[in-house]
């Protein structure tokens, strides 16, 4: 029995050694051996001596510093700088250890067992299964090695990367290839991993034997996503810009001018295709429109920093361009965006530094130079009010200070997934706080019940829009007037938001105080006509006879609104929720006023909206129409007795 044991255990050591042996001859096939400073590994694979030449590869890039990495800063030895490792961080990192994998915000950690389960769906969440083999969890784990020197760190994460290539080979089964090699979560781990080669490569458990586990991979991953990018959409861009990132961080390897290559076409034809004329892409939800950003941003900048010029046109340096000032233009004072669509709430920190990025690669603009350097650098744009024309985004401003009164409202033309049904939506921005917030996104896709909340906080009556028996509008918007001067901003726009049911709306800021929207309902359609109002969590006082609500925070910063329309109305409260992070939601105050449409009729409503400094005291408002037909309309509205007489003529 024991002499049976030691041959067996004789035959899987041969086995383990032969596979080793074959794996580093694959390898080496795969580099580029006439490449500068490969020269001994080439001679040693010339003589047929392969485990020679994988040591000296190991220490070729245990100390290569002629590549460089946008995202991770080198001292002189090559050590990451990191800064200090953070609570969150090291918490992240230290769970790792016992296989409790932060997976993404939202949720808190899930242990995947002593022997990990890449197979396990916690929650049925399809965002959960797909950045499980994201694998955030790892750059915890490699700043907490950077900062603490503890191997045990890069011991386990060498561990969890070659348990992850043993359990998730392609092909493995539909639904884990579905997952586990979906083409953005492939371009994720190019991405990752090249940081993390940087953080781990000069621990003792980054060998020779996982340096070839590693390289077989990440070339094998770069391989599969050039035959398979996805068609179209920000996941084509993430994918062109990380194959771009795979083929200079690993220019030793043969396909890496491939790779790279690839990446940079992607990206020259898919700026024109996917970002509009005025620098707005595509999906118009302002988070994604960020991120695609820096999408083009940072393949710009791995190919600048590692001396590669010449790749993009001065089209695609124009377009980029615009791209940022778009996020001036879509922007608060306090450096956030509406959460229009698919988007949620940002961080001036967060901002900051995109905008510093921004402003290195153009330095001649000086806005982006002064949001980059939050007001100490750089001049202001010299309009107030402006507009997107080609997304539909429209902007109303008193002024860019920290006290100014800011809406910005969406009418956009058809949008790609991450569009909501929302025009006409809006938020309002008042002296550093946003009273009408729109709903965000919530969550994406999973499970019936998944599904069902993110439907929930799509619906167009969560939005400050009008609806037609509380069903989703269409988006198809077009501009019919816009115009800016000191004493009005005016915007006329159409969508034909229902069958036989088209919403004119039309939004006056006058004296750059106080705003005044007028709503049309125009159409055969019949039933109930409303326009709604969410606004941010806390306190209000609505007054359903008079049909005015007003804000009651504390320090003073408040809004009123008053709606009417031409017909018999209510005002009624509505159930609404507001998600500024993913899986997480607030309940908050909303109203909708009503009125029964018959048919042929037009349903009209005028909203004023002001903001004022006090509580209870706030303005007096009234406001009524003076003449309205299919191509005019005329209103008369009074603020404490000063009255004011506003309309448009549509030709």
């Amino acid at each position: 029995m024991f002499k049976l044991f030691a041959i067996t255990s004789i035959l899987c050591i041969s086995l383990t050694a032969n596979t080793q042996a074959n794996d580093k001859m694959k390898l080496l096939d795969r580099l580029d051996l006439n490449r500068e400073g490969l020269e001994q590994v080439k001679s040693f694979y010339l003589a047929g001596d392969s485990n020679k030449a994988v040591s000296t590869l190991l220490i070729y890039y245990k100390n290569r510093t002629n590549i460089v990495h946008p995202d991770v800063k080198v001292n002189v030895a090559g050590k990451p700088i990191t800064g200090s490792l953070s609570i969150a961080d090291k918490q992240k990192a230290d769970d790792a250890l016992s296989h409790k994998f932060f997976v993404m915000k939202g949720y808190s950690a899930f242990d995947y067992g002593k022997d990990i389960n890449w197979q396990l769906w916690p929650i049925k969440d399809n965002e959960v299964k797909w950045q499980l083999h994201r694998m955030a969890w790892w750059e915890s784990m490699a700043l907490a090695y950077v900062n603490t020197n503890d191997e045990k760190y890069s011991r386990e994460w060498v561990a969890q990367y070659l348990d992850w290539i043993k359990k998730n080979p392609l092909g493995l089964s539909k639904e884990n290839d579905r997952f586990a090699w979906r083409p953005l979560e492939v371009s994720e781990r190019l991405e990752l991993q090249s940081r993390l080669f940087l953080y781990f490569v000069k621990s003792p458990a980054f060998d020779e034997d996982f340096l070839v586990k590693f390289l077989l991979n990440y070339s094998s991953h770069a391989d599969f996503l050039l035959e398979n990018y996805t068609e179209k959409g920000n996941h084509l861009l993430f994918q062109a810009q990380r194959m771009i990132y795979a083929g200079t961080f690993f220019p030793e390897l043969k396909r890496a001018f491939a790779w790279q290559e690839s990446g940079i076409g992607k990206l020259n034809e898919q700026i024109g295709i996917q970002v509009l004329d005025d620098g707005v892409q595509d999906e118009l939800a302002f988070h994604y429109h960020v991120a695609c950003v820096n999408i083009f941003y940072k393949a710009l900048q791995m190919l600048s920093l590692n001396g590669i010029s010449g790749k993009f046109p001065q089209f695609y340096i124009d377009r980029l361009e615009k791209m940022m000032m778009a996020v001036v233009n879509f922007s608060f004072p306090d450096y956030s965006y509406p959460m229009f669509s698919d988007s949620w709430l940002t961080s001036k920190s967060v901002m900051l530094k995109n905008f510093r990025n921004w402003s290195s690669v153009y330095p001649n603009n000086q806005v982006l130079k002064y949001f980059g350097s939050d007001g100490q650098e750089g001049k202001l744009p010299d309009y107030t009010s402006g507009r997107l024309p080609n997304a539909g985004i429209y902007a109303f401003r008193s002024d860019w200070s920290a006290n100014a009164t800011a809406l910005i409202l969406k009418a956009s033309p058809p949008a790609e997934w991450h569009s909501q049904p929302d025009n006409g939506t809006f938020e309002l921005w008042v002296k550093g706080r946003n009273f009408m917030p729109d709903p965000g996104v919530f969550l994406y896709a999973g499970s019936a019940a998944i599904n069902a909340q993110r439907a929930y906080f799509r619906q167009t009556r969560l939005h400050n829009t009008l609806t037609l028996n509380n069903q989703n509008l269409n988006v198809d918007a077009h501009e019919l007037q816009w115009s800016t001067s000191e004493k009005l901003d005016y915007l006329v726009y159409e969508n034909p938001s229902y069958t036989n049911l088209k919403h004119r709306r039309a939004v006056f800021f006058i004296d750059k105080k106080y705003f005044v929207i007028v709503d049309e309902a125009i159409g055969e359609a019949t039933g109930d006509v409303a326009i709604h109002f969410g606004l941010k969590e806390g306190e209000v006082n609505a007054n359903p006879k008079t049909q005015t609500i007003n804000t009651q925070f504390k320090d003073n910063n408040n809004v009123v609104i008053k709606a009417m329309s031409q017909q018999k109305s209510a005002m009624e409260a509505e159930e609404s929720f507001v998600s500024y992070a993913y899986n997480q939601k607030i309940e908050r105050p909303a109203y909708a006023v009503k009125v029964n449409k018959p048919n042929g009729n037009t349903a009209r409503f005028i909203t004023v909206i002001v903001p004022y400094n006090g509580i209870t005291n706030y303005p007096e408002i009234k406001a009524k129409f003076v003449k309205a037909t299919s191509s005019q309309v005329k209103v008369k509205v009074s603020i404490d007795g000063v009255s004011r007489q506003l309309g448009y003529d549509i030709p």
